[in-house]
């Protein structure tokens, strides 16, 4: 694994143990580490390693709009979806406001008329979300949503960490349609958390993972 890779994951570990401990200086210093670690560089101006930036050097628009074989996923799906994940349940659940996606009108910017998560997707939406997305809004929408992520996260209290999500949060998410009735399985999954643990997943882990998985791709597309 390269070095860097290992490293998040090695602070990772440590970021579990700072929120175990309700250490919450600490815990917050460390999750803006990882956060800025799995976002543009540009995002947090942190001069870290950024696994975003890894993926999209030297990537061209048509590789990362292209779904290899066999594959389920685009690299812009990946950065959508993320992107869609951490907006929903930082604002929706943490905040307690609104989402930028509909706030913004990230919609119309992005050129695309899915408004919810992406889970659970077919592979004919995909295939169009990944030809019509507009990249440079995909890539602005994603680091506005990681400042937003910081911004909430600052302002935590430890009585707050320690909450679970409010239940009249959830059913607002599928109100707004920004989860699907058929992945129905992740909202009940946020509820069974408390925001602590949504600090784990999804704007870290989950968001390291897709990378993973957007790497991979950008690998096999490139041989």
């Amino acid at each position: 694994m390269d070095s860097n890779h290992k490293q998040w994951n090695e602070e990772q570990q440590k970021l579990k143990r700072a929120l175990a401990s309700n250490n919450i200086q600490k815990a917050i210093e460390l999750f803006l580490i990882q956060h800025a670690m799995v976002h543009s560089e540009k995002m947090s101006h942190s001069k870290l390693w950024s696994f975003e930036d890894e993926i999209w050097e030297g990537l061209s628009d048509a590789t990362a709009r292209c779904i290899p074989p066999n594959g389920e996923h685009s690299i812009v799906w990946i950065f959508f979806h993320l992107a869609r994940i951490e907006d929903i349940t930082m604002n929706m659940l943490v905040a307690g406001t609104p989402q930028l996606f509909l706030r913004e009108g990230w919609s119309q910017k992005l050129k695309t008329t899915i408004q919810h998560s992406g889970n659970r997707m077919d592979e004919r939406h995909v295939v169009r979300l990944s030809a019509a997305i507009d990249i440079d809004a995909l890539r602005t929408y994603r680091s506005a949503v990681g400042r937003r992520m910081r911004e909430i996260v600052k302002k935590l209290t430890l009585e707050k960490l320690k909450q679970k999500v409010d239940p009249a949060r959830l059913q607002k998410v599928m109100d707004e349609g920004a989860v699907t009735p058929e992945a129905i399985e992740i909202v009940n999954y946020w509820g069974k958390r408390t925001i602590a643990g949504l600090l784990l997943m999804p704007p870290t882990r989950h968001n390291f993972l897709h990378l993973n998985e957007a790497l991979r791709i950008k690998q096999q597309l490139e041989k």
